[in-house]
């Protein structure tokens, strides 16, 4: 019987060394791979905190007080402005510090052509301006890019160099929106000055006289308006169409406009 409870003891005794050794196997085995399940469970490290895109809004807190500097409030819509100098900042080829903007959100008996000297932060000209004949009566609210069609495109442009034409001292507009304004040129969309574009005409028809749809400012102003802003400048024709910055190539991928 000695025998037998010795075996049945020694037996036990292998049974439980044999655990203990397990048990520190898989204990050994735990504390050399768990930090690598803990490094693969968790997002590769970049040196980086994650911290949300703050460039938009410091882009947006730098126009705002660019608009506040130069005493906009009230004279210019905030969001034409801001359209405007978003894109203005975009556009690599321009040569001159120099911002025009229309506003056609406006009617045409308002001033709703500004000029905007950007190294200055100083407001320049503001006018009446005209729109094309088909754009509309007392607003612009139809906007085209075709040839013939004689009404105003958005967007944005650059200005180039002058001539003498028949409506006398005239400033070349390249636009730079391919299927918006592109077809400028063609379509000679120039700016230019016109007696139908006068606020005498607006005072006695309740309305400004419209082009074929080039930007017409007052006769007294074209020549100092266009000596101001040709030769490379940026300009702007603003709307509030959403279908515009659903298209535009320079402004469509710009939150918050």
């Amino acid at each position: 019987m000695i025998g037998v409870w010795t075996e049945s003891a020694n037996f036990a005794a292998d049974i439980f060394s044999g655990r203990i050794f397990m048990l520190r196997v898989c204990l050994s085995f735990l504390f050399l791979f768990f930090p690598c399940f803990l490094f693969l469970g968790s997002k590769p490290a970049t040196g980086v905190p994650d911290k949300p895109d703050v460039a938009p809004a410091v882009e947006s807190a730098a126009c705002a007080e660019l608009y506040r500097s130069m005493q906009l409030e009230g004279v210019v819509s905030w969001n034409a402005f801001r359209q405007a100098v978003t894109g203005y900042h975009k556009i690599a080829g321009r040569k001159r510090d120099v911002l025009t903007l229309i506003d056609f959100s406006r009617p045409s008996t308002e001033q709703r052509l500004f000029v905007f000297d950007m190294g200055r932060r100083k407001l320049l000209f503001s006018s009446v301006v005209a729109h094309g004949k088909n754009s509309g009566d007392k607003y612009a609210t139809s906007f085209s890019n075709e040839y013939g069609s004689y009404k105003s495109s958005l967007g944005f442009y650059l200005t180039e160099t002058t001539y003498q034409g028949r409506n006398g001292y005239s400033l070349i507009l390249n636009g730079l929106e391919k299927g918006i304004n592109d077809r400028a040129r063609e379509r000679a969309i120039v700016m230019h000055g016109a007696a139908y574009a006068d606020p005498s005409v607006a005072s006695r028809g309740g309305r400004l006289g419209r082009s074929f749809g080039c930007p017409a400012v007052p006769q007294k102003l074209s020549r100092p308006i266009i000596d101001a802003i040709k030769g490379g400048s940026v300009m702007y024709i603003y709307a509030g169409a959403p279908d515009y910055l659903a298209h535009s190539s320079v402004l469509k991928k710009t939150t918050g406009l």
